[in-house]
């Protein structure tokens, strides 16, 4: 028989927007459960640096910024465990949640299992991410200072990225492995306009060269039309592929955009046919397609975190 739990709050996802949420719930004694998910502690467990965190003058690394919230969040009652959402039935109240083997019923639910960044899928690309190859130009573009620089993909948010990055980089190259653009005329011909961005269409990424030195040394390219392979000496390779929302377990049960993430009225309540559906919540990345940082990410999680405290409230829990 499964085991069968009811808790006042449950957070899915242990980034910066869902630990923040542990963090106020767990304050207003409401002993929150995190289920850490697929990729705990989000895109900052894979990422250096962090300088743009307000409080570090001389910035943390993502995995320590991390564990200290964590830390925090455990001191004040959250409880986290290492698991992922195996099914969910947003329509009973209590919710429920479907963990392994066991059955959580919970009165509120926060979302905050993020969105994962699209990858080539190179072992070298992956071996090298944090260490000159990332996903976020507005995280680390300030470390390509002065260097010249890769940026991958056709679409908009690989012009977004370019364009963004021709503030620090000395010179950018966009790599688009077919003849055409998926990018709007406006921001294809923004990019095309720019003195600092070279194209490279047709060409596709092989490897990505310094895994045994852990800085980027270049990336060797292929051309797909002559088969050629040749070097780019680069010092960055940065992704502009897009992300793919954690949302599927909720298809269908929420009001997803076109591209999955979960849509909300007033920051952080979700909808159900445009309708608000009481006592859900998403904050983070799963439902920002904007602007994606550390810190947004947090403050939608204090929100979520603070409406959750005042629907139980309302409730009379």
């Amino acid at each position: 028989m499964p085991d069968i739990t009811t808790r006042d709050t449950v957070i899915l996802g242990s980034g910066c927007s869902g630990l923040t949420a542990a963090i106020y719930t767990a304050r207003a004694n409401l002993n929150p459960l995190v289920l850490e998910g697929h990729e705990p502690g989000g895109q900052l467990s894979i990422t250096t640096l962090v300088e743009n965190f307000p409080g570090w003058p001389e910035g943390i690394q993502g995995p320590e910024l991390i564990e200290n919230m964590k830390q925090q969040a455990t001191r004040f009652g959250a409880e986290l465990r290492m698991s992922h959402l195996d099914g969910v039935d947003l329509s009973k109240h209590p919710i429920e949640l479907r963990v392994g083997k066991d059955i959580i019923h919970t009165r509120t639910l926060i979302i905050a299992s993020g969105a994962s960044a699209r990858w080539l899928n190179l072992p070298s690309e992956q071996a090298l991410i944090g260490h000159g190859v990332s996903s976020c130009a507005t995280c680390d573009g300030f470390f390509s200072s002065g260097k010249e620089i890769a940026v991958i993909g056709g679409g908009d948010s690989a012009m977004e990225e370019a364009l963004f990055l021709t503030r620090f980089a000395s010179k950018v190259t966009l790599i688009n492995r077919t003849e055409t653009f998926r990018a709007s005329k406006i921001m294809l011909d923004r990019a095309m306009a720019h003195p600092q961005i070279k194209f490279l269409s047709n060409t596709t990424v092989e490897e990505v060269l310094g895994v045994e030195e852990k800085d980027v040394k270049g990336l060797r390219i292929k051309n797909r039309a002559s088969g050629e392979e040749s070097i780019l000496p680069v010092s960055f390779m940065f992704l502009g592929i897009g992300h793919i929302p954690n949302a599927r377990a909720f298809k269908g049960m929420l009001d997803l955009d076109e591209d999955g993430y979960i849509l909300t009225q007033n920051n952080v309540y979700t909808t159900l046919n445009g309708k608000i559906l009481p006592g859900v919540f998403a904050c983070g990345d799963i439902q920002d397609r904007r602007y994606r940082q550390a810190i947004t990410a947090a403050g939608s999680g204090c929100m979520a975190a603070l409406e959750a405290e005042k629907y139980l409230e309302e409730h009379g829990h």
